[in-house]
């Protein structure tokens, strides 16, 4: 059975090979996870369909077409007795290095040539005795100048150990970090990438401008506390944040419908509809999956959705169908502890909305200066779609409905 890349979206063309959960010729059970895939827009696991001994055609570290096979299982019922020969045999054609040579990880064998080191010189510390792309530079000592590698150093292993012929410190020992193994040079993952890629988009092709506002969070705060046991055990799940903020965010949109639309080539794009894009941290970047039609969900199924998408993004399960379309994103920076910042948009989506952490600070209310629980908001925006005042005044209204969320506002 052959193991292929798989479709994961129109836009997606090629896959990172991240990372192999079993080993060459290795025993697999059908439904066991194999290798951990990486495209410029999710991560995901390839399973097993099928009992039989794994062979890895494509190493850890490799980028392939959608479709390229990576591996193979052989169907067959492997016994513990037998795994070891059917194993040993199943290494045979795999190997794609000569028996003298080491396995190279493809970045690592890129930058020792352009190095000019030989790459059968350098000691792999890699899975397996891999040579990765740390361990080049770890012999290299790696610096930005084109001259520091020599293929003389290299060939002689104890000239590798000594950094630089003269122990005395000097005042053009700039290079000495990196002879030190102080920095490293890490190839940018697909997602990376891609994040990179929208990022500069974003500030090169829209007129992004941010307008900041603060909201009071003590109603909000009171509500959580009176109905947090009885939501809980109503719908199983804990009332957070995020919902009000939803909620709060499609009644403003309505209202300001210029924030809900984007801009295609010279026509503006209205939607009536309102499918918010909530920002998620993840270990390899932010992922943006959307809640389709949120207008139509309850509070439940708001925190609901959150939940099993962060889930979702904790085990890899993400789809290319989760993240696409949008019209609206909230972000939330305060979970990290960020008391201020400037979301960056989206595209094509005209605007974003920035939450904060919530603080204490004194307020004027009623002529009397009191502490209350408060959170800076921000909202980027294109000023392209929409104006300073459309924008100011949506800003306001979210504030509004946060502060004082009426009580049929919340469904417990």
């Amino acid at each position: 059975m052959e193991i292929r890349i798989p479709e994961v979206g129109e836009s997606v063309f090629e896959a990172l090979v991240a990372d192999w959960k079993k080993e060459n010729g290795a025993v697999v059970h059908r439904d066991d996870p194999l290798c951990e895939l990486e495209t410029d827009k999710i991560t995901f696991d390839i399973s097993a369909e099928a009992d039989g001994v794994l062979t890895i055609l494509v190493p850890k570290g490799e980028t392939v077409k959608i479709g390229t096979v990576i591996g193979t299982i052989s169907e067959q019922t492997a016994s513990p007795h037998a795994a070891p020969t059917t194993a040993a045999a199943a290494q045979m054609p795999a190997t794609p290095e000569p028996p003298e040579q080491p396995v190279v990880m493809p970045a690592a064998r890129k930058l020792a040539a352009e190095a000019g080191i030989d790459v059968g010189a350098v000691p792999g510390s890699g899975k397996g005795g891999r040579v990765t792309v740390e361990d080049v530079m770890g012999v290299s000592g790696k610096r930005h100048d084109a001259d520091v590698l020599r293929p003389e150093v290299v060939s002689e292993p104890p000239a590798v150990q000594t950094p630089s012929p003269s122990p005395a410190p000097s005042a053009t020992a700039q290079p000495a970090a990196a002879v030190d193994g102080r920095a490293r040079r890490v190839p940018m993952s697909p997602i990376r990438k891609r994040i990179a890629e929208r990022l500069l988009m974003a500030r090169q092709q829209t007129a992004m401008l941010t307008t900041f506002n603060e909201v009071d969070m003590s109603r909000v705060l009171e509500l959580r506390t009176h109905h947090k046991e009885s939501f809980k055990k109503k719908h199983n799940i804990s009332l957070g944040f995020m919902s009000f903020f939803v909620k709060a965010c499609i009644e403003a949109l309505r209202e300001f419908p210029d924030v809900n639309a984007s801009i295609d080539g010279t026509d503006l794009v209205y939607h009536d509809f309102y499918d918010i894009g909530i920002a998620i941290g993840a270990e390899k970047g932010l992922v943006v999956p959307v809640l389709r039609d949120a207008d139509r969900l309850h509070f439940h199924e708001i925190e609901q959705q959150i939940a099993d998408y962060a889930l979702k993004v904790k085990e890899n399960r993400l789809a290319i169908a989760d993240l696409e379309g949008g019209t609206f994103t909230i972000s939330n920076g305060g979970v990290y502890g960020s008391l201020l910042s400037t979301p960056i948009l989206n595209p094509p989506q005209s605007a974003v909305l920035g939450m904060h952490a919530i603080q204490s600070r004194p307020v004027d209310r009623d002529g009397q200066i009191v502490l209350r629980p408060m959170m800076y908001l921000a909202l980027s925006y294109d000023h392209r779609i929409i104006d300073g005042r459309i924008a100011v005044q949506f800003l306001k209204r979210v504030c509004e409905l946060v502060a004082e969320p009426e009580e049929l506002f919340l469904e417990v």
